[in-house]
């Protein structure tokens, strides 16, 4: 049996709030591979670098946070020939929370002066510990 592993998924606010709203994560562009790498009871919280994704205004902010509920990817048609893959996701209530703050004190962040470099692949694994800290922190708020 594998441990359970955590996971950022990076996407504008906007996407995240219709993903949280139809329970699934969709990530990289709808990209299949970074949810291959998930399994069934891993964690995921979203990181939004900005409100929508047609505009560039700043929110930095986890913005949801959720459980993967099975190992089933599937496709969603979107219309204009777009078929992003997904997995179902059970998000929990949270409230978003500020990444600066956390700067200091999450691992995966390796320099604090460019702390935005970490987020630029839109998926990747972090530590127990880390997703604990953010995970507090959205639920604790």
């Amino acid at each position: 049996m594998q441990d359970k592993r955590y996971w950022i998924g990076v996407a504008s606010r906007d996407h995240v709030m219709r993903a949280v709203q139809g329970g699934f994560a969709q990530l990289c562009h709808g990209k299949e591979a970074p949810l291959k790498k998930m399994n069934t009871g891993d964690w995921i919280i979203y990181y939004s670098p900005k409100m929508n994704f047609k505009e560039s205004t700043p929110h930095q902010k986890f913005t949801a946070l959720g459980k993967v509920v099975d190992n089933h990817i599937f496709q969603f048609e979107m219309g204009n020939d777009f078929k992003p893959f997904r997995r179902k996701i059970s998000f929990i209530h949270r409230t978003e929370t500020p990444i600066r703050p956390l700067i200091p004190k999450l691992s995966f962040i390796k320099d604090e002066q460019h702390w935005g470099y970490s987020f630029r692949f839109g998926h990747f694994e972090i530590s127990e510990k880390d997703f604990m800290l953010i995970a507090k922190k959205m639920i604790d708020a």
